[in-house]
């Protein structure tokens, strides 16, 4: 695994430790299998980003101190350049960028994802507690929520309840770009 990952792992361990949770009572929180958990917490498999905002809900933690160890600071506002942000490095099947990493408390998450077109061909699902709102950008994104199969285009969005099993794919040759705004539930 990628040294964030492992990065990432420590701080989720620490958390734990720091709260005296189990394991057994962490993957009870956090609703996933507790071999999973310890696949996570190890550093072993990749971390998701659905376990991250569940995560930040357990914990109270903001997702920047989870993945860089340093907690944000700006509370009035924060200016994102283009291009910039904080890069969510995954190996799973989409590249994000945080656009408000550097803000306190946010009350959502806004990110600027990207799916290469070879990516999530299988369309494996995820889910996590909150809703989501997904503006397309550029190209265009064949997206499942539950049972609903969508294909979204340039200036298309869609908001649902991301509890419900999503995946999302580039719907043809070319890299789609959108914005996702994950509201976590209070």
């Amino acid at each position: 695994m990628s040294d964030q990952v492992m990065q990432i792992a420590m701080r989720i361990a620490d958390l734990r430790e720091a709260s005296d949770y189990t394991v057994e009572e962490m993957a009870k929180a956090c609703g996933i299998e507790e071999k999973q958990y310890e696949s996570y917490e190890s550093g072993a498999n990749d971390i998701p980003i659905s376990f991250l905002l569940k995560l930040n809900e357990v914990f109270h933690v903001d997702m920047t101190e989870l993945l860089t160890g340093e907690a944000p600071r700006l509370n009035v506002l924060s200016v994102t350049r283009k291009g910039k942000g904080q890069e969510i490095k995954r190996e799973d099947q989409y590249i994000y960028k945080n656009l408000a990493y550097n803000f306190i408390h946010r009350k959502i998450e806004p990110l600027y994802v990207t799916i290469e077109p070879d990516e999530n061909k299988e369309l494996v699902p995820n889910s996590h507690d909150g809703q989501e709102f997904d503006y397309i950008l550029k190209g265009s994104m064949r997206i499942l929520v539950g049972e609903h199969d969508i294909v979204l285009n340039e200036g298309d969005s869609i908001f649902y309840d991301s509890r419900t099993p999503h995946a999302m794919q580039s719907n043809g040759n070319e890299t789609v770009h959108f914005l996702a705004m994950v509201i976590p539930e209070n």
